[in-house]
């Protein structure tokens, strides 16, 4: 069942029920508000590159909060470390932002394991018309989450948390995104189950791409993929360029989701 391409907020700020038709009875959707002791304070942080002006264009205003975000709570709750504060737009934001082009008009998304947002968010502020589930375990940084789309008002984002394979059995999407989550290998097992037939797994990835690529071809394939490869993205906008491998899967991976749901009941 794919996720619905727009899902509007309760008035009382509350995050709507997620799109899937079932959940595990440990995955959550995290609710909350944007209290003021809980919203970004003044903390130095690198200013906004040139480059993100024309980029980001009229969401350039919510990108620079969310940035406010992350210099502040995502740096006093341990998200984001104080080493990055200087390099957030163009090691983190931008690197995330520059992926936006591979996402095709109104799809749906799910990012696994947001921890503060990146890439999922960053997607969800530069491309609205993209419905995105962050999906994250962790109350500490599903709480994070929750506050920052509440208060930047994104309503083409729901919080999850849960684990990518809590919610094979229910999710759908076209797109899954994942960034410093795991090794190929592990993470195809875990992302191409919660896509459609037809959908990608963006993966982006540094310089053990390739490395990675061989590693997981078997799994991948046994996971119904039918392509896998390797794109930059940003030339011009970060140095180096974002490196990601992008996974398709064919109808096998509806097959591959039912062999794991029947492995499960015979247990």
């Amino acid at each position: 069942m794919a996720l619905p391409g727009r899902s509007p907020r309760t008035t009382d700020g509350a995050m709507p029920r997620p799109a899937t038709k079932k959940r595990s009875a440990d995955s959550s959707v995290v609710t909350g508000d944007a209290s003021a002791s809980s919203r970004p304070a003044a903390v130095e942080a690198a200013p906004t590159p040139p480059v993100a002006v024309p980029f980001f264009a009229e969401r350039l205003a919510l990108v620079e909060r969310y940035v406010g975000w992350l210099a502040g709570p995502g740096l006093e709750r341990g998200l984001i470390g104080p080493r990055e504060l200087p390099r957030l737009w163009e090691r983190h934001v931008l690197n995330c932002a520059v992926v936006k082009e591979a996402l095709s008009a109104g799809a749906t998304a799910a990012d696994i394991g947001s921890g503060a947002g990146l890439p999922g968010l960053v997607l969800a502020i530069a491309r609205p018309d993209v419905h995105m589930t962050l999906m994250e375990p962790l109350q500490r940084r599903s709480r994070f989450l929750n506050e920052v789309v509440v208060d930047l008002g994104l309503t083409n984002v729901d919080v999850v948390r849960a684990r990518a394979e809590e919610l094979a059995d229910t999710v759908a999407v076209d797109v899954v995104t994942a960034r410093a989550v795991a090794r190929l290998e592990r993470l195809a097992r875990w992302a191409l189950p919660l896509l459609s037939t037809g959908g990608r797994l963006l993966a982006l990835k540094g310089d053990s791409a390739v490395e990675e690529v061989a590693e997981a071809a078997d799994t991948m394939a046994t996971m119904g993929a039918v392509s896998c490869t390797i794109r930059e993205f940003g030339h011009g906008i970060v140095q180096p360029p974002t490196r990601v491998v992008v996974v398709e899967v064919g109808p096998r991976v509806r097959e591959a989701v039912a062999r794991r749901r029947r492995r499960k009941g015979a247990r």
